[in-house]
């Protein structure tokens, strides 16, 4: 059996370790089993659990999310190499090529004025690459992922839409749009609740929460504010301000659940006082 390096801070470590978890006659049988399709799940949720420890400003816990993040990479890179597609030298061959290709300002003789310049650049980069390789979608939301969460792409579409002048232009009329679009969704729920049954109604009433849902995502974007991470933070805030509640009520003798709603809503003001 090929023994391990000892510097475990080398990368060629990992590798090893990998190689030996899919071999077929001595590695672990999970490792073995498994296909892109069985771990693209798992690489999703550890690049949450990255920002998870980021908002928590826990920079441990970031080190070992980190860690958890490139065995994915490196996962999926060995079974690329097992069928002879690619190895994780390619991969890292790739990414190098590509940040250089992107920052000609850097390591080329090209200027930018600013951090947005360099997004438009970036962009304009990027479509050409796309016309390099043969792509026959011309369009400006061209390559952008249907597999990313739709927040994500919602603000992804916004902002390669504004780059050839489709945008607001500041923040006030996508405000006003909101307010529109909170009234077309009062009256679809107004009218599934005269109608239940009605699924035209429900089909509008989902359309227009979506349209809801998009502009407040035109609005973060305008703002510069990502919106997981606004997501994240208020998650986490109901998340403390309720379990400060059950405990809160717990200290009294009550069960939250047994409560009226109207308790229950003060021992919210509670929870919410004492974060102050």
């Amino acid at each position: 059996m090929t023994e391990l390096p000892q510097d475990h801070r080398d990368i060629h470590t990992l590798l090893e370790i990998m190689r030996r978890l899919r071999d077929p006659q001595g590695g672990c049988p999970w490792d073995v089993e498994q296909t892109f399709a069985t771990i693209a799940p798992y690489t999703i949720e550890e690049a949450y659990e990255v920002a998870d420890a980021i908002d928590r400003n826990d920079l441990h816990a970031l080190k070992d999310e980190l860690g958890d993040l490139l065995l994915q990479v490196v996962f999926h890179a060995r079974m690329a190499e097992e069928q002879g597609d690619f190895a994780f030298g390619d991969v890292v061959a790739a990414i190098s090529d590509k940040m250089i290709r992107r920052h000609p300002h850097v390591f080329a003789d090209a200027t930018v004025e600013d951090a947005d310049a360099q997004t438009v650049a970036w962009e304009e980069q990027k479509r050409r690459e796309r016309a390099s390789a043969g792509h026959e979608d011309t369009s400006a939301l061209a390559g952008i992922a249907r597999g990313l969460p739709e927040w994500q792409r919602a603000v992804k579409l916004q902002k390669r839409a504004a780059t050839v002048g489709f945008d607001w232009p500041d923040i006030a009329p996508v405000i006003a749009k909101l307010h529109e679009e909170i009234e077309e969704v009062r009256v679809e729920f107004d009218a599934v609740a005269r109608d239940p049954g009605d699924m035209g109604a429900r089909d509008r009433l989902e359309d227009e929460i979506g349209d809801l849902l998009f502009v407040a995502a035109n609005i973060a974007r305008h703002a510069k504010v990502d919106v997981g991470a606004a997501m994240r933070r208020a998650n986490l805030k109901f998340e403390r301000r309720f379990r400060a509640m059950e405990t809160l009520a717990d200290a009294d003798g009550h069960a939250l659940a047994a409560l009226s709603l109207e308790a229950q809503d003060r021992y919210w003001n509670r929870a919410k006082d004492g974060e102050k």
